[in-house]
C-alpha cells in the first residue's frame, strides 16, 4: 500500500475488525500446551514435537492439527470447555474490544488453530460479533478427534471472510486486519488496513503498521491517530541491560577459559528452561522467575518466553565455532548494537524502515555506532565497521530466523574472514 491509499483508509474509520486469535488475543500455543498437560507427559511431548515441526516449516498446519487433535478422542466436550476456560487474554485485549465496540465497530474472530466452540467462548468473553475456526467432531458429547473446515485449508481464512464480508456488504477497504503469523498472508489484502502484531517475518513485510508491546497500541492506528514512540518501560530497559551484558562474555571467556564460559551458559540456560516450564505451569524458581518477570512484556509472561534461549545459544556457538577475535567482536557487536538499536528505535519517532516496520532507521543508526565502539575492543576499527555495517543489515532483515540467532552467527562467519 502506497503513502496516499494508506492516508486515504485512515480517513475515515473503519467498519470491522478482524483478529487473529493465537498470538494476538491469547497466548500462542497454549491451548495444545493445556490439551498435551492435561492428556500426560508423552502427550505434552507431541505437542512440542508437532508444533515445532510447523514452526520450521516442515509440516502444514492442517496436518499438525489433525495429528494432535486426534489425541482428543474419547474426550468429553466438557472438558475441552474446562480446558478453553483456563486461557488467559492478552493484557489489555478487554480495554481494546470495549473502545472498539463503543465506536462502532464490528469485530471478528478468526483463527485456524482453534475450534470453533473454543473461538466463540473467547468472543463472549471479549464481546466480539462474530467467531471463525475448525470444526471438530462430536459423537453425542464425546470428540471423535476430527476436524474439518475451511481455515484450515490453503487460504481458507480468506474464503471464509469473503463469505461473510460479502453477507455483510463490505469490503476489504473497510477491514483492518490485526495478525501475528503467516498463516494469516491470505487476509493482508491490499486495501485492508494490516496490523502486524509482534508479526513473524512475512507479516513484517506485508503490514502497514507493526506493533510490539501492549495490544493497546492498535487502537492508535485503527484510529488514525499521529504515531509516535513512548519511552521505553522498565521491562524494556531491564531487558535490553541483560542483553547488552553479553559484552562481558567474551572478556570472561579470554580470563577464566571458554570451556568453563560454556559450560557455565548451558548450565544457566538448563536452569531458566527448567524455570519457563514451572512458570508456565502456576509454579516458580525464585530468581529467574524474577529476572523473567521483570524482563519480558505483558505478552510474553503468559507463554514460554523464548528469546533468552536464541540469546544464550547464539552466544554459545559464535563463541564455540568462530577463532578468537572474530567470535569476540561478533558476540560484543551483537550484544550491544542490538540492545542499543532497540532502546533508541523505542524511544525516537523515528522513520520506519520499508520492509521491517518494527525497526527504524534512526535506531539502526545508533546500533550501528555502539556496534562499531566495542567491535573496535577485539579487532581493528575498518574490521569493527565492516562488522558493525553487516550486524545491522542483517538486524534490519525480516529473517524466519530468530536475530538473536542469527546476528552473532552470521558476523562471526564474515569476521572470521576478515580477520585471517
Amino acid at each position: 500500500m502506497d503513502e496516499g491509499s494508506l492516508s486515504s483508509s485512515l480517513s475515515k474509520k473503519p467498519t470491522l475488525i478482524i483478529f487473529d486469535v493465537e498470538g494476538v488475543l491469547i497466548p500462542k500455543n497454549r491451548f495444545f500446551f493445556l490439551i498435551g498437560r492435561a492428556l500426560g507427559f508423552s502427550q505434552l511431548l507431541k505437542v512440542f514435537f508437532y508444533g515445532f515441526l510447523y514452526e520450521i516449516g516442515l509440516i502444514p498446519l492442517k496436518i499438525t492439527l489433525k495429528r494432535l487433535f486426534s489425541n482428543l478422542c474419547g474426550m468429553k466436550k466438557e472438558t475441552l470447555m474446562q480446558i478453553a476456560a483456563q486461557l488467559p487474554l492478552m493484557a489489555g485485549a478487554r480495554l481494546v474490544f470495549d473502545r472498539l465496540k463503543a465506536q462502532g465497530c464490528t469485530i471478528a474472530l478468526i483463527t485456524a488453530g482453534l475450534p470453533t466452540i473454543v473461538v466463540k467462548s473467547i468472543a463472549d468473553k471479549l464481546g466480539a460479533d462474530y467467531a471463525f475456526g475448525f470444526e471438530a467432531g462430536l459423537e453425542g458429547d464425546v470428540l471423535t478427534g476430527e476436524i474439518w473446515g475451511d481455515v484450515i485449508e490453503r487460504n481458507g481464512k480468506l474464503l471464509v471472510l469473503r463469505r461473510f464480508v460479502n453477507d455483510e456488504r463490505l469490503t476489504s477497504s473497510d477491514w483492518v486486519v490485526i495478525a501475528d503469523d503467516r498463516n494469516n498472508a491470505s487476509i493482508f489484502l491490499r486495501e485492508a488496513l494490516k496490523i502486524g502484531y509482534n508479526p513473524d517475518f512475512v507479516l513484517r513485510i506485508r503490514a502497514d503498521h507493526v506493533i510490539t508491546g501492549s495490544i493497546s497500541k492498535i487502537l492508535a492506528v485503527v484510529n488514525g491517530e499521529q504515531k509516535h514512540r513512548d519511552k521505553p518501560s522498565k521491562n524494556e530497559v531491564f531487558r535490553e541491560m541483560i542483553h547488552a551484558s553479553g559484552f562481558f562474555v567474551p572478556i570472561v571467556a579470554f580470563i577464566a577459559g571458554t570451556l568453563t564460559i560454556a559450560v557455565l551458559i548451558i548450565l544457566v540456560l538448563s536452569i531458566y528452561m527448567a524455570s519457563e516450564y514451572l512458570r508456565i505451569r502456576g509454579k516458580r524458581l525464585p530468581l529467574i522467575n524474577f529476572i523473567t518477570r521483570n524482563a519480558a512484556s505483558q505478552s510474553e509472561l503468559h507463554q514460554l518466553v523464548l528469546a533468552p534461549v536464541y540469546f544464550a545459544l547464539g552466544i554459545l556457538i559464535t563463541l564455540v565455532v568462530f577463532p578468537f577475535p572474530a567470535n569476540s567482536a561478533a558476540i560484543a557487536i551483537f550484544a550491544l548494537g542490538d540492545s542499543v538499536a532497540s532502546l533508541f528505535g523505542g524511544y525516537i519517532s523515528g522513520t520506519p524502515l520499508p520492509y521491517n516496520k518494527g525497526k527504524s532507521l534512526e535506531g539502526s543508526e545508533f546500533g550501528f555506532f555502539f556496534a562499531f565502539l566495542v567491535g573496535s575492543v577485539f579487532v581493528s576499527p575498518l574490521t569493527a565497521l565492516a562488522g558493525a555495517a553487516f550486524a545491522m543489515f542483517i538486524e534490519y532483515l525480516p529473517l524466519p530466523v530468530n536475530d538473536n540467532l542469527v546476528i552473532p552467527l552470521s558476523t562471526g562467519l564474515i569476521l572470521t574472514f576478515l580477520v585471517r
